[in-house]
């Protein structure tokens, strides 16, 4: 009985044991940002005419790979450096349900993805990138409205050019947003 308990316990010490060191090893390779790391904004979704990001910010970007959206322009660029890669119309959100402004980058990437909302259900979104909680840039095969704002606040592309920003930008991709 005594060995049982004992090699219970000892099996119980390496679990948080190993638990301990993970905590430690996880903490130890944490660092803080480097300097000059752009720093992110807290989204703001607003229908003023407020411009939150200046021109020469937006020029100070030294990331290698980086989306830029102009709502004012319904334009989106893509950046190498200081290079454009590309160019394209965009449909962002409308007056009502806004493309939030700011410094955000691409978490995750679906080739397809059902999206709902108020007022909306579309199966099959092709090509979508969130970069803020349920705002994403993604084809949209079901208007054909480009340079027009009418999303729920995403970004819409023509479904070909969508195809090229997804291969072409990572999980991690910067998506600068201003009006």
């Amino acid at each position: 009985m005594q060995s049982w308990i004992r090699s219970g316990g000892i099996r119980s010490s390496k679990t948080f044991c190993t638990g301990v060191a993970l905590m430690v090893a996880t903490l130890c390779s944490w660092s803080p940002p480097l300097a000059g790391t752009p720093n992110f904004a807290t989204a703001k979704a607003t229908s003023g005419h407020e411009n939150s990001i200046t021109v020469s910010s937006i020029s100070q970007i030294s990331q290698p790979r980086w989306i830029e959206i102009d709502l004012s322009e319904q334009r989106l660029r893509t950046w190498e450096g200081k290079k454009l890669v590309h160019s394209y119309r965009i449909s962002a959100g409308k007056r009502s349900t806004p493309t939030p402004i700011g410094r955000f980058r691409i978490n995750s990437k679906y080739r397809t993805h059902r999206m709902r909302g108020r007022g909306y259900n579309i199966p099959d979104v092709p090509y979508t990138m969130y970069f803020y909680g349920g705002y994403a840039i993604h084809g949209a095969y079901w208007h054909n409205r480009f340079g027009t704002p009418v999303s729920h606040g995403c970004v819409n592309l023509p479904v070909k050019q969508a195809r090229n920003l997804y291969n072409w930008a990572s999980t991690g991709t910067l998506v600068v947003v201003h009006k």
